[in-house]
């Protein structure tokens, strides 16, 4: 099967930024903040057990702890230094797991969780529909699924920077909001609700940004990327095309398109769905046997 993304090439990204990601993450916190209001749909229930995906330095999580001292929240990132970074958030007044596991392949039970939540993680899979399946197998009946994501605007004035400059892509493709709410309803979650907001960041130069994005670990994973130095003069070429958008107060406007979505898992009975289509389901209880004696 071939991938847009390395995911070897993400991990190891993430893997580097552990310790220089909170200082340089401004966005993705007040993303976290805003994606974390979005559990107040649970309204009085209390869930046992919560799974943050791609939990990075684990401050989602500690937040959701302390929303639900009695519940079991799990940190769940495929970056083994980001859960040992988080560590620092899960104080023996809020302690939580830390479990070091790919979205792609939840090592969960089918219908475990209550609350999944992900924070612009979900931008990294290429398969949305089979990680939504994946969701949909971990959750019990009635769960709330609540995730974020980036749209296909974000650092679209880079992308298009580096293109004038470079036949080889150096901006990750991200999913536009139709086909992020399509995956989820091809899973088979129920009643999903989308928001999208756009971010503008500033900078001081083209070098700043592209520092920043090695900071949280946001490098380009396409499996097409150049896979040798990008070189002085391609870089330069990419800073010129970059130029013209210098703003009056004499910074570089970034965007950043945010993608929301909460969606419920169905309730018990439903067929799982797998890229759309139902897959029986059938208790072994169900399921004759029939018993050949030697």
């Amino acid at each position: 099967m071939t991938t847009d993304f390395d995911p070897q090439h993400v991990r190891r990204a993430f893997s580097r930024a552990a310790t220089s990601y909170d200082a340089a993450a401004a966005l993705q916190r007040e993303v976290e903040k805003r994606l974390l209001e979005s559990l107040d749909y649970l309204e009085a229930r209390q869930p046992e057990v919560v799974l943050d995906v791609g939990s990075g330095t684990g401050h989602a999580s500690a937040a959701m702890k302390k929303r639900w001292p009695k519940a079991q929240v799990i940190a769940l990132d495929m970056a083994l230094p980001m859960l040992r970074e988080s560590k620092k958030q899960a104080g023996w007044w809020k302690p939580f797991s830390r479990v070091c596991g790919d979205a792609r392949a939840l090592p969960l039970l089918d219908q475990s969780v209550d609350v999944i939540y992900s924070n612009l993680c979900l931008q990294w899979v290429d398969d949305l529909p089979a990680v939504f399946a994946g969701f949909r197998r971990a959750l019990k009946p009635g769960g709330l699924l609540v995730c974020s994501t980036f749209g296909p605007e974000t650092l679209i004035e880079l992308r298009d920077a580096f293109a004038s400059a470079d036949d080889v892509p150096h901006v990750s493709r991200f999913p536009p909001i139709a086909q992020f709410g399509d995956a989820l309803m091809m899973s088979g979650f129920r009643d999903p609700v989308l928001d999208r907001d756009l971010f503008t960041l500033t900078y001081k130069d083209m070098d700043a940004l592209m520092r920043e994005l090695r900071a949280i670990g946001a490098t380009n994973a396409r499996q097409d990327r150049r896979h040798t130095l990008t070189g002085r003069g391609r870089f330069a070429a990419a800073r010129a095309a970059y130029e013209p958008l210098r703003r009056e107060d004499g910074t570089l406007p970034s965007s950043w398109e945010v993608i929301y979505a909460h969606a419920w898992a169905p309730e018990a009975g439903a067929p799982i769905r797998e890229h759309g289509h139902d897959v029986a389901t059938v208790p072994v209880s169900a399921i004759p046997i029939r018993r050949r004696t030697t």
